[in-house]
């Protein structure tokens, strides 16, 4: 544990105000600052000056007292939504949050002197002990039971386990990976070329069997394109894409595997 350091008297510049407002009896919320700030400089004059950082934080509450001060014998300032701004609002704050804290801290100070007081051990139950079990008596047990009641206890057992099973994804399957490969497709699509010759890009897409089947035949057909397998054509916008094969019809297809490069004509 830390060795508690304190300032001679009060803990602090805080600790001084607070101890004025309590020692007269003064609203916090309406502090008389021209009183309290005669009373902190009095109390200024006579510290000991020669630690300069206690003397310092000390010094600049006084700055900021009599900043409040002079600010409380002007007119009062009004902020953007029309009400009269206190000059001590933002003291005030510091001061009942610091007195929040402060009091907390005997509360912690008190529960540690209690806390001190107790003794704790470790259990020293005998292994015999440990190891007894009240013993069961199968009559006691089910004394009162009968068929009826044990189908319902069944009944309510089953019903338990059955509110554990999500009703939606209790009925998914296994998801499986369709293995589909661009090469594989280019063969497809180009012995499909070669023996239909011409032919709408719907009647190709109409013989695929899912969505990733559709997908890798568009690119197989971009593939073949590029190499100048096959070439489409449009009559009208958003009219049938007409695919026509380039290579002789008695041409066998390439078998395109995923090693083996795509030969550009």
């Amino acid at each position: 544990m830390g060795i508690p350091v304190k300032l001679p008297v009060f803990e602090g510049p805080l600790d001084l105000l607070l101890h004025l407002i309590e020692k007269n009896k003064i609203d916090i919320y309406d502090i008389p600052i021209v009183e309290i700030t005669d009373q902190y400089l009095d109390y200024v004059r006579q510290m000991d000056y020669e630690d300069l950082n206690v003397v310092s934080e000390f010094m600049v509450m006084a700055a900021t007292l009599i900043d409040i001060k002079c600010r409380m014998l002007l007119p009062k300032e009004v902020n953007e939504e029309g009400e009269e701004e206190d000059p001590r609002e933002e003291l005030v704050h510091q001061l009942l949050e610091y007195k929040t804290y402060k009091y907390m801290s005997y509360q912690l100070r008190d529960q540690m002197e209690e806390a001190s007081k107790s003794i704790y051990k470790k259990p020293t139950i005998p292994s015999e002990v440990k190891k007894y079990q009240v013993p069961v008596d199968p009559q006691e047990l089910l004394h009162g039971m009968t068929i009826n009641k044990l189908h319902k206890i069944f009944q309510s057992v089953l019903k338990r386990q059955e509110d554990k099973i999500d009703p939606i994804r209790s009925k998914f399957g296994q998801i499986e990976q369709e293995e589909v490969s661009l090469p594989d497709k280019m063969t497809f699509v180009e012995d499909y070329a070669i023996r239909n010759r011409q032919f709408s890009f719907k009647d190709l897409l109409e013989v695929q069997c899912s969505k990733v089947q559709i997908i890798v035949t568009f690119l197989a057909m971009l593939e073949l394109i590029k190499t100048g397998r096959i070439r489409i054509s449009q009559k009208e916008i958003f009219g049938d894409i007409m695919i026509e094969s380039l290579e002789d019809e008695n041409t066998r297809a390439e078998t395109y595997t995923e090693d083996r490069e795509v030969e550009y004509q």
